[in-house]
């Protein structure tokens, strides 16, 4: 990792929206949150990093969830999603307009997908 790696990494580790990603796994596991994601799901980065991304939402949002994955996969993105989600504590929040995103690597295979949105309210 060259050194505008590094600070490019600790800038997004800081900004005031949420940027979470996945791996490509048939039960993908959360493999990166930045401090707004690790603060808004009220996990430290070591359970975070361990936790089935299906897991952020409650059992019965998990097929609308699905169903965005999918759309996703095979579009390659989606903007203006919104959805309800949970925290590790059980807190539930609606997040609005968020990307959604395949993450490629340099031989155009699909390795995971993100996330990013700045807006969520409690619910």
């Amino acid at each position: 990792m060259s050194s505008d790696d590094g600070e490019n990494a600790a800038r997004l580790a800081k900004v005031p929206f949420v940027v979470v990603s996945h791996g490509p796994e048939a039960d993908p596991v959360l493999d990166y949150g930045n401090d707004a994601a690790l603060a808004l799901w009220e996990m430290p980065w070591g359970d975070f990093v361990r936790t089935p991304s299906r897991f952020t939402a409650e059992a019965p949002d998990r097929a609308e969830r699905a169903r965005l994955l999918d759309q996703v996969t095979r579009h390659g993105f989606i903007a203006d999603y919104t959805g309800i989600r949970v925290t590790r504590t059980g807190r539930r929040f609606q997040i609005a307009q968020a990307t959604v995103w395949n993450l490629v690597g340099d031989d155009g295979a699909v390795v995971g997908q993100a996330a990013t949105f700045d807006r969520w309210e409690f619910i």
